[in-house]
């Protein structure tokens, strides 16, 4: 009897492989025409891959355009940061061009002032309430930076030391409305030069006051006025302005002179304070103009 099994289960298994070789062989023939079981097994197969692939599809393309979404967001995100770094960068490089426009005018500058001892100094605070009148430099008594020294930019006189800290020194602007804050000045002529003094400022039109010329003297526009330098402490020959506009002073004795200023008082941010070298002026101008400048 176990023979018997074993020999069936051998049968079966070679009529198995026979029929399968058949049907192998069979769809492998050059029909043109499927059987109708091919067909239904064919067709079958083809509806449920398309019910299960439509789905599927559906799914992974939500998932893949969600993906796609967020790596959008990503990279928005990275790209406006970027942009905000650019516009900082910009910035920074706007400044630092500024920077450099100012510090290299200031070097020139330096150079035409080989006579006495420029120190350079940055503005590291100004109060709003008194913008056009005070600012703090960033150089103190340590530096060698005193009362009274003449402060300028590239473009020209600015004011003067009022009151210096070791660290910190606080500049009088020319546009300070403080009736003692006095300036020698000097209008260049071809002919004589003309003398008067840097008093006060007009906050509507902008401009500087030379008072005190003698009435008698001509004085055009577009002349250029220094520092005169017979006070003593301020070096001869730093630029104030150009002069804008002349009118009779009160009781027609003087005449006063509106000045432009070379410098902007309330764009400010690199100066240099000038020590005046050993030569001084004579004993008897200094004496006249102390009480004046000082």
């Amino acid at each position: 009897m176990p023979q018997f099994f074993l020999n069936k289960r051998l049968i079966i298994l070679l009529v198995s492989i026979i029929i399968l070789v058949a049907l192998i062989g069979f769809s492998l023939s050059g029909r043109s025409k499927l059987t109708w079981p091919e067909q239904f097994i064919k067709d079958t197969t083809g509806w449920v891959q398309t019910a299960v692939s439509r789905p599927t599809h559906y799914i992974v393309g939500f998932f893949g355009n969600l993906k796609d979404l967020q790596n959008t967001y990503t990279e928005n995100k990275e790209l406006k940061s970027r942009l905000d770094e650019l516009a900082r960068l910009e910035s920074e490089l706007q400044m630092v061009k500024k920077d450099n426009t100012e510090l290299r005018e200031i070097l020139d500058k330096k150079d035409a002032l080989s006579a006495f001892e420029p120190k350079q100094a940055t503005v590291i605070g100004r109060n709003p309430d008194k913008w056009t009148e005070l600012l703090i430099i960033n150089k103190g008594t340590n530096n060698g930076i005193v009362n009274n020294m003449p402060v300028i930019t590239a473009n020209g006189l600015i004011g003067k030391v009022k009151n210096s800290n070791p660290f910190t020194s606080t500049v009088q602007l020319l546009s300070s409305m403080d009736p003692t804050n006095r300036i020698s000045a000097e209008i260049q002529s071809e002919n004589e030069s003309v003398f008067g003094f840097i008093e006060g400022y007009d906050n509507e039109k902008g401009l500087l006051m030379m008072k005190r010329i003698p009435s008698d003297v001509k004085v055009e526009k577009d002349q250029t006025v220094i520092s005169s330098g017979k006070g003593g402490v301020f070096p001869k020959g730093l630029l104030i302005g150009k002069v804008v506009e002349v009118v009779p002073a009160e009781y027609g004795l003087t005449q006063t002179a509106y000045v432009e200023p070379g410098a902007k008082f309330h764009d400010i941010e690199h100066v240099m304070v000038v020590k005046r070298s050993s030569i001084q002026p004579e004993l008897q101008d200094m004496i006249d103009d102390q009480e004046e400048e000082l």
